[in-house]
């Protein structure tokens, strides 16, 4: 029986891995930093399962494609179904409508329904709300997936992979540039904030003029703020004018995140193709999966479908890349 080499544990590798031992394929996972941890970009994700919002700027693929991502992770790991609220403040609402006309899957709503769905979030008189969408804890969900596997007997190897491997799916994000050269990281900081005195049960963006700001809640207090996006690929650390925006967008939102602890600092360099879209890729005996952008959580069911569909029944999908197979 062909044993599939996963490299990467990551969101796309362990999504891939799960994907394929769901169908019955054999598999195992190499990695040098072993289990899912800081030392990965999925690690300092935001987690929102949000394919209408995001289709305010991104592709129709993403928007049609993440809508299977609910559903998937549903299977593996604890979600919430609670949709996605966006605001803006009064002199922002210009904003407002223009993203409801690049994006679909909201009713539009005023005050009084805003504070039924988060009575903290008092000060806005318009908003959208995207009921169908979801969120999940995104280091939960990583720690989930290799501990499903591990009990469905795969075996995780805390090494590189050896050089030639038969039966092998790359999914190690920027690592794989010395294969995919058309491949660049996107810089993205984010904060981790604890307020007790604020408390949100749902992801919320704001459309702030110069950092639009999405915030979600990781329960007890506990909010991940983020996050930016920039064409740059020094992940050395946050910028002071990052923080200060994050953080500004923030008390807009509500003043008392002023009071805020800032728990962590997370900057990561998220892989994209120039069209920041995922890309499957066979080159000799490697498929590569890569090129998640801003979307991991969202697009890695797909993806991992995708891959799965390739390598077991050699169906391509829309990800395939015809002209590099």
């Amino acid at each position: 029986m062909t044993v599939w080499s996963i490299i990467g544990a990551g969101v796309a590798g362990l999504a891939v891995a799960s994907e394929l031992v769901s169908r019955g394929a054999k598999v195992r996972v190499f990695d040098p930093g072993g289990h899912p941890g800081p030392h990965g970009c999925s690690w300092w994700a935001g987690g929102m399962l949000a394919p209408w919002c995001e289709y305010e700027n991104a592709e129709e693929p993403v928007l049609r494609l993440g809508q299977t991502a609910i559903d998937w992770w549903a299977k593996r790991t604890q979600i919430h179904r609670r949709g996605t609220l966006v605001v803006a403040n009064q002199r922002d609402l210009p904003d407002l409508r223009r993203f409801a006309r690049r994006t679909d899957g909201f009713s539009e709503i005023d005050g009084k329904e805003i504070s039924c769905l988060e009575p903290e979030l008092h000060n806005f008189g318009r908003g959208l709300y995207f009921d169908a969408e979801a969120h999940l804890d995104p280091r939960q969900a990583l720690l989930d997936l290799a501990r499903q596997l591990q009990e469905d007997g795969v075996v995780f190897h805390k090494k590189r992979a050896p050089a030639q491997l038969d039966s092998a799916i790359d999914c190690r994000g920027l690592h794989a540039r010395d294969h995919l050269t058309d491949l660049r990281g996107v810089k993205g900081e984010m904060l981790v904030i604890r307020c007790p005195d604020v408390t949100l049960t749902r992801p919320v963006r704001l459309l702030h003029p110069r950092m639009p700001l999405y915030i979600v809640p990781r329960g007890d207090g506990v909010y991940m703020l983020g996050a930016t996006m920039v064409e740059s690929e020094d992940s050395s650390r946050i910028t002071a004018r990052s923080m200060l925006e994050l953080l500004s967008a923030a008390y807009a939102l509500n003043p008392a995140f002023g009071e805020a602890e800032i728990l962590e600092i997370g900057v990561d360099l998220r892989p994209a193709f120039p069209d920041n879209l995922p890309r499957i890729r066979r080159l000799g005996r490697t498929i590569f999966a890569n090129g998640l952008y801003r979307h991991g959580y969202l697009l890695a069911p797909a993806l991992a479908m995708g891959v799965a569909d390739l390598a077991l029944n050699n169906i391509h999908s829309e990800m395939v890349d015809e002209d590099r197979t």
